[in-house]
């Protein structure tokens, strides 16, 4: 059997101006409706003494019944000739704001929906916005109530005339006004008398014209890693790399690239459950990957095609925000991002400007995001994220911003930021500036202990031997009677960051108190060892910045995952213990850590 075309539209409008009535006087009128559902709703209205109202027909919850209201977005189906709907009825209470971008975030088209008689209300406004910021393009505009001011021409061109420049302002243009009353179904499926003065499309010609969103195909190759999985107990060799493809095709074959981290490899497999084997996949499918290279990945990262335009990458960038939390977003708070697959700690850096959403007017003194705000702002992650920007490509550039295990805010990213002035960088500056120097000379330290402060940090994927070959090292120093320390990741996670829980999202937050430890413990003349296994290169280049101004001396244990960052010296995991620790030694002494005349 073949299948029909499917579109998604959206009506959405403030509270009481009837899109549920609409929607259901659509529903009525095309001969949707399966048999019998109208005079049935009928029956129960007059069982229970209420009137009746079409709004009814698609309101499911029997709080919106009671209170004549929509609080979830309502789904309902009808079918044309030409195809079949899905209509979404978004509430219009600002409580419920979130249910509304719920409704609208995957819509291929927009009702809005403005009473005549009380005209253009803040949720319209707001609304407006909302349905630009998501990225629907597809809008027309339902002038409804008509009947209470008396079908007066007039009356409908002053809110078309104020809404046009309202949009026009969002850089939305609405492809219709329409006038009508879905009480008494005017222009709704047919022409009325009402309206002579009237000559566009009724509501049902319009949203034919409509077209669905292409799918993204076209665009280049998005894939956020959501996880990858091993099947090793059951003797499966496979590292298969799973998500849903947001934008773009990839076939076997084709070179991929890893950002933030910068990773290669190649498409070896497509996996896709329960199914034929496959060499294509595109936008819309969730498969999984097996690479030719068996590179380190985490979960969170966004997989790009090799030779298409790559995403962005920075900790800092400029968002559109609309702010949902019952407190303000304000600077200095740290909040959750997500976008895409990844999740990272983000702070409010600036406040560029704050759309009145009553008003649509701008105001650029706010220091904070209220609730309803709508506010053009830069955000700051403590390591760089992969994202595009809205004008590249969607998808991925969109974000939500979580407050307390709630979703506080929605937006998008317009563009990259550069972070010449990072909030890290300013740390450190300014903790230099604060710094309180010991009395003890850094030179009269060396000449007792025999050595120079120095940072040594182990890392690689295997855990255990960073450790073992890091322990190795520290007895090695201590038996030449050198002030030497060794400290494992558990051992901050358990102490420095018992705080903090066992969320593997804190381990931004534990490598900088480590940081920030070395930095002591270098000042202090020590030899300081880590080991920091799974590091990755934004890992150190923070530990790096931390522990300025000494610097840090990077053995890598295995497979040599850091890209570009400089390696002092790389071992195998399988060295014997005596081995590394005269070869890391060597390379200290290269180095001038030890004082020659103690060697």
């Amino acid at each position: 059997m073949e299948r029909r075309e499917q579109l998604r539209l959206v009506v959405v409008g403030h509270v009481d101006h009837g899109k549920s009535t609409i929607i259901g006087r659509l529903l009525a009128e095309s001969g949707t409706l399966p048999k019998g559902k109208l005079e049935q709703v009928q029956v129960t209205c007059r069982r229970n003494a209420k009137p009746f109202e079409y709004a009814f027909l698609l309101d499911a919850l029997k709080d919106e019944q009671a209170q004549g209201i929509t609080i979830d977005a309502t789904r309902c189906f009808f079918r044309t000739p030409r195809r079949d709907y899905l209509v979404l009825d978004a509430p219009g209470h600002v409580e419920f704001l979130k249910n509304m971008i719920t409704g609208a975030s995957d819509s291929d088209a927009a009702l809005v929906v403005i009473d005549a008689h009380e005209g253009i209300q803040e949720n319209s406004k707001r609304h407006g916005y909302l349905v630009s910021m998501l990225g629907v393009r597809q809008l027309s505009v339902l002038v409804n109530k008509m009947d209470l001011v008396g079908f007066d021409q007039q009356v409908f061109e002053s809110i078309r005339s104020s809404y046009a420049a309202l949009l026009r302002e969002l850089r939305l243009e609405p492809l219709s006004f329409i006038p009508l009353s879905g009480r008494q179904g005017v222009n709704v499926v047919a022409r009325s008398p009402e309206t002579p003065w009237y000559t566009g499309p009724t509501l049902l010609e319009q949203i034919e014209t409509f077209q669905p969103r292409q799918q993204p195909t076209a665009l280049p190759f998005r894939f956020p890693v959501q996880d990858i999985y091993k099947f090793t107990e059951e003797q499966d060799e496979r590292r298969i790399v799973a998500g849903t493809i947001e934008t773009g095709r990839i076939s076997v074959g084709d070179e991929v690239i890893f950002y933030p981290s910068g990773k290669r490899s190649r498409i070896r497999t497509i996996e896709v459950f329960n199914a034929p084997t496959r060499r294509v996949v595109a936008a819309g499918e969730a498969p999984g990957f097996t690479l030719e290279a068996q590179v380190y990945i985490k979960r969170g990262e966004l997989m790009a095609r090799a030779g298409e335009q790559p995403p962005q990458v920075s900790t800092r960038f400029l968002a559109n925000l609309f702010w949902m939390g019952h407190s303000p977003m304000i600077r200095g708070k740290t909040y959750k991002l997500k976008i895409g697959a990844a999740r990272s700690p983000v702070k409010l850096a600036e406040v560029r400007h704050v759309l009145d959403a009553s008003e649509l007017s701008t105001i650029v003194s706010k220091q904070q995001v209220d609730r309803h705000d709508v506010a053009e702002c830069v955000l700051e992650c403590p390591k760089p994220v992969a994202f595009d920007t809205v004008g590249e490509v969607e998808p991925t550039a969109r974000l939500v911003i979580v407050d307390n295990y709630e979703i506080a805010g929605a937006g998008i990213v317009l563009e990259v930021v550069r972070d010449e002035a990072s909030t890290l960088k300013d740390h450190v500056r300014h903790r230099e500036i604060a710094w309180r120097k010991s009395s003890i000379a850094p030179g009269d330290r060396a000449q007792t202990y025999g050595h120079r402060g120095k940072c040594v940090v182990f890392t690689g994927q295997d855990e255990a031997a960073c450790a073992r070959l890091a322990e190795a090292l520290e007895r090695s120093l201590f038996a030449r009677r050198y002030c030497v320390y060794h400290l494992g990741m558990s051992s901050v996670m358990d102490g420095l960051g018992a705080d903090l829980g066992s969320d593997s999202e804190v381990r931004d937050e534990l490598v900088r108190r480590l940081g920030e430890l070395a930095r002591i413990m270098t000042d202090a003349g020590l030899i300081f060892i880590v080991s920091l296994a799974g590091a990755d290169e934004y890992d150190l280049r923070t530990l790096e910045l931390l522990n300025q101004p000494h610097e840090i001396v990077m053995i890598n244990v295995g497979e040599n995952d850091l890209g570009n960052y400089p390696v002092a010296l790389n071992l195998d995991p399988q060295t014997e213990a005596d081995e590394a620790a005269a070869r890391v030694c060597q390379l200290l002494q290269q180095k001038e850590i030890f004082l020659e005349y103690y060697l």
